[in-house]
């Protein structure tokens, strides 16, 4: 109700980012999906009506003489937001990463969606990320 209510009473074009989100949530609700992981660095995020996974996806800095990453504030942050499960990635996998490491961070986020009993067996999950340049939304469904 609330995503249609936004939708209608959006007065201007709507971003890359909103647009993408949009997408999102309408193919979570088409499919009657029970979450959606949504891939992030930045930890924005919009609500819907099923709960939002947000994998937030670490960036490595170093001085030559010290490694560091952001990321864990971002995920922090989030917790405050009702209905969003913020999960930190592993660091190794960057946010430019290839499409078999993102698989890899993909399965680490079905598992922590699973033990916080917000996604079960045979479920329909709607994912959310970027690949490159480009924002993919795809839809798996779970096996056993």
């Amino acid at each position: 109700m609330y995503f249609k209510k936004t939708v209608k009473y959006v007065g201007e074009p709507m971003t890359h980012l909103e647009s993408i989100a949009s997408s999102a949530v309408r193919a979570a609700i088409k499919v009657k999906a029970s979450v959606i992981i949504c891939f992030t660095s930045s930890g924005r995020a919009a609500r819907p009506t099923m709960p939002v996974l947000s994998v937030v996806i670490p960036r490595l800095k170093t001085n030559q003489l010290k490694w560091s990453f952001s990321g864990a504030f971002e995920a922090r942050q989030s917790l405050i937001v009702r209905g969003l499960f913020p999960m930190l990635a592993d660091p190794r996998h960057p946010a430019e990463s290839t499409s078999a490491s993102n698989e890899s961070v993909l399965k680490v986020a079905l598992d922590h969606g699973k033990a916080a009993g917000v996604i079960k067996s045979h479920d329909r999950v709607v994912v959310c990320q970027k690949v490159g340049d480009a924002s993919v939304v795809k839809i798996i469904e779970l096996e056993d």
